[in-house]
Protein backbone atom coordinates (compact mmCIF):
# COMPACT_ATOMS: atom_id res chain seq x y z
CA UNK A 1 0.00 0.00 0.00
CA UNK A 2 1.39 3.41 -0.96
CA UNK A 3 1.97 6.06 1.69
CA UNK A 4 -0.54 8.31 -0.09
CA UNK A 5 -3.27 5.65 -0.03
CA UNK A 6 -2.50 4.78 3.58
CA UNK A 7 -2.73 8.45 4.53
CA UNK A 8 -6.03 8.81 2.68
CA UNK A 9 -7.51 5.75 4.41
CA UNK A 10 -6.34 7.07 7.78
CA UNK A 11 -8.10 10.39 7.14
CA UNK A 12 -11.30 8.62 6.08
CA UNK A 13 -11.24 6.42 9.17
CA UNK A 14 -10.55 9.41 11.42
CA UNK A 15 -13.55 11.26 9.95
CA UNK A 16 -15.74 8.20 10.42
CA UNK A 17 -14.66 7.88 14.06
CA UNK A 18 -15.35 11.57 14.67
CA UNK A 19 -18.81 11.28 13.12
CA UNK A 20 -19.56 8.17 15.18
CA UNK A 21 -18.53 9.99 18.38
CA UNK A 22 -21.21 12.64 17.81
CA UNK A 23 -24.72 11.57 18.88
CA UNK A 24 -27.58 11.91 16.43
CA UNK A 25 -29.51 15.16 16.91
CA UNK A 26 -32.93 15.37 18.46
CA UNK A 27 -35.41 16.91 16.01
CA UNK A 28 -38.64 18.75 16.53
CA UNK A 29 -41.07 21.36 15.26
CA UNK A 30 -42.19 24.49 17.04
CA UNK A 31 -45.42 26.18 15.99
CA UNK A 32 -45.32 29.93 16.56
CA UNK A 33 -48.86 31.26 16.85
CA UNK A 34 -49.98 34.44 15.08
CA UNK A 35 -46.60 35.27 13.56
CA UNK A 36 -46.57 38.79 12.13
CA UNK A 37 -44.05 39.71 9.46
CA UNK A 38 -42.45 43.11 8.97
CA UNK A 39 -44.30 43.30 5.63
CA UNK A 40 -47.59 43.54 7.55
CA UNK A 41 -48.60 40.01 6.53
CA UNK A 42 -49.14 37.24 9.06
CA UNK A 43 -49.57 33.52 9.51
CA UNK A 44 -51.82 32.02 12.19
CA UNK A 45 -49.19 29.30 12.69
CA UNK A 46 -45.56 29.39 11.57
CA UNK A 47 -43.69 26.10 11.84
CA UNK A 48 -39.96 26.18 12.62
CA UNK A 49 -38.04 22.92 12.44
CA UNK A 50 -34.97 22.45 14.60
CA UNK A 51 -32.26 19.97 15.60
CA UNK A 52 -30.47 19.94 18.94
CA UNK A 53 -27.31 18.41 20.32
CA UNK A 54 -26.65 18.14 24.05
CA UNK A 55 -28.75 19.43 26.92
CA UNK A 56 -29.28 22.89 28.40
CA UNK A 57 -27.59 23.80 31.66
CA UNK A 58 -28.78 26.55 34.02
CA UNK A 59 -27.15 28.56 36.75
CA UNK A 60 -28.64 29.15 40.20
CA UNK A 61 -30.86 31.90 38.79
CA UNK A 62 -32.30 29.74 36.01
CA UNK A 63 -30.25 31.34 33.24
CA UNK A 64 -29.21 28.97 30.46
CA UNK A 65 -25.41 29.05 30.28
CA UNK A 66 -24.43 26.68 27.45
CA UNK A 67 -26.85 27.25 24.53
CA UNK A 68 -25.46 27.81 21.04
CA UNK A 69 -27.54 28.85 18.02
CA UNK A 70 -26.19 27.95 14.55
CA UNK A 71 -27.99 29.29 11.47
CA UNK A 72 -27.54 28.22 7.85
CA UNK A 73 -27.16 29.92 4.48
CA UNK A 74 -29.59 30.70 1.65
CA UNK A 75 -31.28 27.55 0.40
CA UNK A 76 -29.78 25.42 3.16
CA UNK A 77 -31.09 23.77 6.31
CA UNK A 78 -29.79 22.91 9.73
CA UNK A 79 -29.08 19.43 8.41
CA UNK A 80 -26.14 20.78 6.39
CA UNK A 81 -24.14 21.04 9.62
CA UNK A 82 -24.62 17.37 10.51
CA UNK A 83 -21.54 16.22 8.63
CA UNK A 84 -17.97 15.22 9.48
CA UNK A 85 -16.52 18.61 8.47
CA UNK A 86 -18.76 20.49 10.90
CA UNK A 87 -20.54 18.53 13.63
CA UNK A 88 -17.93 15.76 13.44
CA UNK A 89 -15.24 18.33 14.14
CA UNK A 90 -16.96 20.69 16.57
CA UNK A 91 -19.46 18.55 18.51
CA UNK A 92 -17.21 15.51 19.13
CA UNK A 93 -15.75 14.79 22.59
CA UNK A 94 -13.08 17.40 23.15
CA UNK A 95 -14.37 19.53 20.27
CA UNK A 96 -14.90 23.26 20.64
CA UNK A 97 -18.67 22.70 20.92
CA UNK A 98 -18.49 19.28 22.57
CA UNK A 99 -22.09 17.97 22.77
CA UNK A 100 -21.52 16.90 26.38
CA UNK A 101 -20.86 20.54 27.31
CA UNK A 102 -22.96 22.62 24.94
CA UNK A 103 -26.62 22.68 23.98
CA UNK A 104 -26.48 23.46 20.25
CA UNK A 105 -29.59 24.35 18.27
CA UNK A 106 -29.65 24.11 14.47
CA UNK A 107 -32.70 25.71 12.91
CA UNK A 108 -34.35 25.55 9.50
CA UNK A 109 -35.03 29.20 8.75
CA UNK A 110 -38.39 30.50 7.55
CA UNK A 111 -38.90 29.35 3.97
CA UNK A 112 -36.30 26.59 4.24
CA UNK A 113 -36.14 22.86 4.88
CA UNK A 114 -38.93 21.54 7.07
CA UNK A 115 -40.03 24.96 8.29
CA UNK A 116 -43.03 26.76 6.77
CA UNK A 117 -42.32 27.74 3.16
CA UNK A 118 -44.12 28.74 -0.05
CA UNK A 119 -44.02 25.24 -1.57
CA UNK A 120 -46.10 23.89 1.33
CA UNK A 121 -49.18 25.20 -0.48
CA UNK A 122 -49.46 28.99 -0.34
CA UNK A 123 -46.98 29.43 -3.21
CA UNK A 124 -46.71 33.16 -4.09
CA UNK A 125 -49.35 33.95 -1.43
CA UNK A 126 -46.86 33.05 1.30
CA UNK A 127 -45.96 36.12 3.38
CA UNK A 128 -42.85 37.94 2.20
CA UNK A 129 -40.20 37.52 4.87
CA UNK A 130 -36.81 39.11 5.53
CA UNK A 131 -33.80 38.42 7.70
CA UNK A 132 -35.34 40.38 10.58
CA UNK A 133 -38.38 38.08 10.49
CA UNK A 134 -36.10 35.04 10.44
CA UNK A 135 -34.17 36.26 13.49
CA UNK A 136 -37.38 37.08 15.36
CA UNK A 137 -38.69 33.57 14.62
CA UNK A 138 -35.45 32.09 15.96
CA UNK A 139 -35.83 34.19 19.11
CA UNK A 140 -39.39 32.97 19.64
CA UNK A 141 -38.32 29.37 19.01
CA UNK A 142 -35.67 29.68 21.71
CA UNK A 143 -37.70 31.53 24.32
CA UNK A 144 -41.19 30.11 23.77
CA UNK A 145 -40.57 26.54 22.62
CA UNK A 146 -37.15 25.55 23.97
CA UNK A 147 -37.06 27.61 27.15
CA UNK A 148 -33.70 29.17 26.29
CA UNK A 149 -33.41 32.60 27.93
CA UNK A 150 -29.76 33.24 27.04
CA UNK A 151 -27.22 32.13 24.44
CA UNK A 152 -23.56 31.43 25.00
CA UNK A 153 -22.98 31.93 21.29
CA UNK A 154 -24.73 32.88 18.05
CA UNK A 155 -22.96 31.79 14.89
CA UNK A 156 -24.03 31.36 11.30
CA UNK A 157 -22.82 30.81 7.76
CA UNK A 158 -23.52 33.06 4.74
CA UNK A 159 -27.16 34.14 5.23
CA UNK A 160 -26.81 32.78 8.76
CA UNK A 161 -23.69 34.89 9.15
CA UNK A 162 -25.65 37.97 8.14
CA UNK A 163 -28.36 37.00 10.62
CA UNK A 164 -25.65 36.81 13.31
CA UNK A 165 -24.97 40.53 12.82
CA UNK A 166 -28.74 41.15 13.05
CA UNK A 167 -28.92 39.11 16.26
CA UNK A 168 -26.21 41.25 17.82
CA UNK A 169 -28.17 44.41 17.07
CA UNK A 170 -31.74 43.29 17.75
CA UNK A 171 -31.02 41.34 20.95
CA UNK A 172 -27.66 42.73 22.17
CA UNK A 173 -27.91 41.42 25.72
CA UNK A 174 -29.13 37.93 24.82
CA UNK A 175 -25.79 36.36 23.92
CA UNK A 176 -22.22 36.21 25.22
CA UNK A 177 -20.49 35.94 21.83
CA UNK A 178 -21.08 36.22 18.08
CA UNK A 179 -19.36 34.54 15.14
CA UNK A 180 -20.57 35.46 11.65
CA UNK A 181 -18.97 33.40 8.88
CA UNK A 182 -18.82 34.31 5.17
CA UNK A 183 -20.74 37.57 5.45
CA UNK A 184 -20.36 41.34 5.42
CA UNK A 185 -21.99 43.88 7.78
CA UNK A 186 -23.49 45.92 4.97
CA UNK A 187 -26.57 45.77 2.76
CA UNK A 188 -26.62 43.53 -0.30
CA UNK A 189 -25.21 45.56 -3.18
CA UNK A 190 -22.81 45.46 -6.12
CA UNK A 191 -22.08 42.06 -7.62
CA UNK A 192 -23.77 40.30 -4.70
CA UNK A 193 -27.05 42.03 -5.54
CA UNK A 194 -26.61 41.49 -9.29
CA UNK A 195 -26.43 37.71 -9.16
CA UNK A 196 -29.43 37.60 -6.83
CA UNK A 197 -31.43 39.90 -9.10
CA UNK A 198 -30.46 37.72 -12.09
CA UNK A 199 -32.06 34.70 -10.42
CA UNK A 200 -35.08 36.65 -9.14
CA UNK A 201 -35.79 38.22 -12.53
CA UNK A 202 -35.26 34.95 -14.39
CA UNK A 203 -37.98 33.30 -12.31
CA UNK A 204 -40.46 36.19 -12.11
CA UNK A 205 -40.23 36.97 -15.84
CA UNK A 206 -40.58 33.35 -16.91
CA UNK A 207 -44.06 32.70 -18.41
CA UNK A 208 -43.81 29.16 -17.02
CA UNK A 209 -43.71 30.58 -13.49
CA UNK A 210 -47.40 31.48 -13.88
CA UNK A 211 -47.46 33.86 -10.95
CA UNK A 212 -46.18 31.09 -8.71
CA UNK A 213 -48.90 28.59 -9.63
CA UNK A 214 -46.85 26.34 -11.92
CA UNK A 215 -47.53 22.60 -12.01
CA UNK A 216 -43.98 21.70 -13.01
CA UNK A 217 -40.84 23.64 -12.16
CA UNK A 218 -40.26 26.51 -14.64
CA UNK A 219 -37.18 26.22 -16.83
CA UNK A 220 -35.85 29.46 -15.33
CA UNK A 221 -34.96 27.35 -12.32
CA UNK A 222 -32.15 25.93 -14.45
CA UNK A 223 -30.66 29.42 -14.81
CA UNK A 224 -31.05 29.90 -11.08
CA UNK A 225 -29.21 26.71 -10.15
CA UNK A 226 -26.47 27.44 -12.70
CA UNK A 227 -25.91 30.80 -11.01
CA UNK A 228 -25.70 29.12 -7.60
CA UNK A 229 -23.07 26.74 -8.98
CA UNK A 230 -21.13 29.67 -10.44
CA UNK A 231 -21.01 31.61 -7.15
CA UNK A 232 -19.81 28.68 -5.03
CA UNK A 233 -16.33 27.17 -4.60
CA UNK A 234 -13.28 29.06 -5.92
CA UNK A 235 -11.73 29.33 -9.40
CA UNK A 236 -8.59 27.35 -8.56
CA UNK A 237 -10.57 24.40 -7.24
CA UNK A 238 -13.06 24.56 -10.12
CA UNK A 239 -10.20 24.48 -12.63
CA UNK A 240 -8.60 21.50 -10.89
CA UNK A 241 -11.88 19.62 -10.83
CA UNK A 242 -12.95 20.48 -14.38
CA UNK A 243 -9.85 21.27 -16.50
CA UNK A 244 -11.55 20.78 -19.89
CA UNK A 245 -14.64 22.13 -21.60
CA UNK A 246 -16.27 18.68 -21.65
CA UNK A 247 -15.59 18.03 -17.96
CA UNK A 248 -16.91 21.46 -17.02
CA UNK A 249 -20.14 20.95 -18.94
CA UNK A 250 -20.55 17.50 -17.44
CA UNK A 251 -20.09 18.79 -13.88
CA UNK A 252 -22.46 21.71 -14.42
CA UNK A 253 -25.12 19.49 -16.00
CA UNK A 254 -24.88 17.00 -13.13
CA UNK A 255 -25.20 19.76 -10.53
CA UNK A 256 -28.22 21.30 -12.26
CA UNK A 257 -29.93 17.94 -12.77
CA UNK A 258 -29.59 17.12 -9.09
CA UNK A 259 -30.67 20.60 -7.96
CA UNK A 260 -33.76 20.54 -10.19
CA UNK A 261 -35.00 17.48 -8.28
CA UNK A 262 -34.87 19.15 -4.87
CA UNK A 263 -35.25 22.90 -5.47
CA UNK A 264 -38.55 24.74 -5.76
CA UNK A 265 -38.71 27.99 -7.75
CA UNK A 266 -41.02 29.81 -5.33
CA UNK A 267 -38.94 28.77 -2.33
CA UNK A 268 -35.71 29.94 -3.98
CA UNK A 269 -37.31 33.19 -5.13
CA UNK A 270 -38.43 34.01 -1.59
CA UNK A 271 -35.09 32.93 -0.12
CA UNK A 272 -33.19 35.38 -2.30
CA UNK A 273 -35.68 38.21 -1.89
CA UNK A 274 -35.41 37.85 1.90
CA UNK A 275 -32.02 39.59 1.81
CA UNK A 276 -33.59 42.91 0.76
CA UNK A 277 -34.13 44.07 4.36
CA UNK A 278 -30.58 43.27 5.44
CA UNK A 279 -28.53 46.31 6.43
CA UNK A 280 -26.78 46.13 9.82
CA UNK A 281 -24.27 48.89 9.02
CA UNK A 282 -26.15 51.86 10.57
CA UNK A 283 -26.44 50.19 13.99
CA UNK A 284 -23.17 48.27 14.43
CA UNK A 285 -22.40 50.22 17.62
CA UNK A 286 -25.36 48.44 19.28
CA UNK A 287 -23.46 45.14 19.29
CA UNK A 288 -22.22 44.50 22.83
CA UNK A 289 -20.95 40.92 22.80
CA UNK A 290 -17.44 39.96 21.64
CA UNK A 291 -17.57 39.19 17.92
CA UNK A 292 -15.13 37.49 15.56
CA UNK A 293 -16.10 37.65 11.89
CA UNK A 294 -14.36 35.16 9.59
CA UNK A 295 -14.26 35.38 5.80
CA UNK A 296 -11.97 33.79 3.21
CA UNK A 297 -9.94 35.46 0.49
CA UNK A 298 -11.43 33.20 -2.20
CA UNK A 299 -15.08 34.03 -1.44
CA UNK A 300 -16.67 35.28 -4.67
CA UNK A 301 -19.75 36.55 -2.81
CA UNK A 302 -17.78 38.50 -0.17
CA UNK A 303 -14.46 39.39 -1.85
CA UNK A 304 -11.88 40.89 0.55
CA UNK A 305 -10.83 43.58 -1.92
CA UNK A 306 -14.03 45.45 -1.08
CA UNK A 307 -12.57 46.26 2.34
CA UNK A 308 -16.04 46.42 3.90
CA UNK A 309 -15.39 44.00 6.76
CA UNK A 310 -12.11 45.65 7.72
CA UNK A 311 -13.71 49.10 7.66
CA UNK A 312 -16.90 48.35 9.56
CA UNK A 313 -15.44 46.04 12.22
CA UNK A 314 -13.84 49.13 13.77
CA UNK A 315 -17.30 50.24 14.85
CA UNK A 316 -17.94 47.02 16.81
CA UNK A 317 -16.72 47.60 20.36
CA UNK A 318 -15.41 44.10 20.89
CA UNK A 319 -15.07 43.11 17.23
CA UNK A 320 -12.33 41.32 15.33
CA UNK A 321 -12.14 40.54 11.61
CA UNK A 322 -10.28 37.59 10.10
CA UNK A 323 -9.80 36.92 6.39
CA UNK A 324 -8.32 33.49 5.78
CA UNK A 325 -5.98 33.21 2.77
CA UNK A 326 -6.62 30.96 -0.23
CA UNK A 327 -5.20 27.50 0.48
CA UNK A 328 -5.72 24.00 -0.94
CA UNK A 329 -8.23 23.47 1.89
CA UNK A 330 -10.43 26.51 1.34
CA UNK A 331 -13.60 26.14 -0.72
CA UNK A 332 -14.53 29.69 -1.62
CA UNK A 333 -17.83 30.73 -0.08
CA UNK A 334 -18.32 27.14 1.11
CA UNK A 335 -15.33 27.38 3.44
CA UNK A 336 -17.78 28.42 6.14
CA UNK A 337 -18.77 24.79 6.75
CA UNK A 338 -15.20 23.41 6.96
CA UNK A 339 -14.68 23.88 10.68
CA UNK A 340 -10.98 23.03 10.78
CA UNK A 341 -10.26 26.19 8.79
CA UNK A 342 -11.57 28.56 11.46
CA UNK A 343 -12.24 26.64 14.69
CA UNK A 344 -9.18 28.22 16.35
CA UNK A 345 -11.00 31.55 16.25
CA UNK A 346 -14.13 29.98 17.71
CA UNK A 347 -12.02 28.58 20.53
CA UNK A 348 -10.51 32.04 21.06
CA UNK A 349 -13.95 33.62 21.15
CA UNK A 350 -15.33 31.19 23.71
CA UNK A 351 -12.27 31.59 25.91
CA UNK A 352 -13.27 35.18 26.66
Amino acid sequence: MSKLLASLLLCICASAVQAADVPAPNEGDAVLKDFRFKSGESLPALKIHYRTFGKPQRDAHGKVTNAVLVTHGTGGTGAQFVRPEFSGELFRPGGVLDASRYYTILTDGIGHGQSSKPSDGLHARFPHYGYNDMVDAQYRLLTEALGVNHLRLVMGTSMGGMQTWVWGERYPGFMDALMPLASLPDQISGRNRVWRRTVIDAIRNDPQWQGGEYKVQPQSLRTATQMLYFMSSNPVLRQEQTPTLAETDKALDAYVAAAMKTTDANDLLYQLEASQDYDPRPQLEKIQAPLIAVNTADDLINPPELGILEREIKRVTHGKAVVLPLTPDTRGHGSHTIAKLWEQYLRELLAN
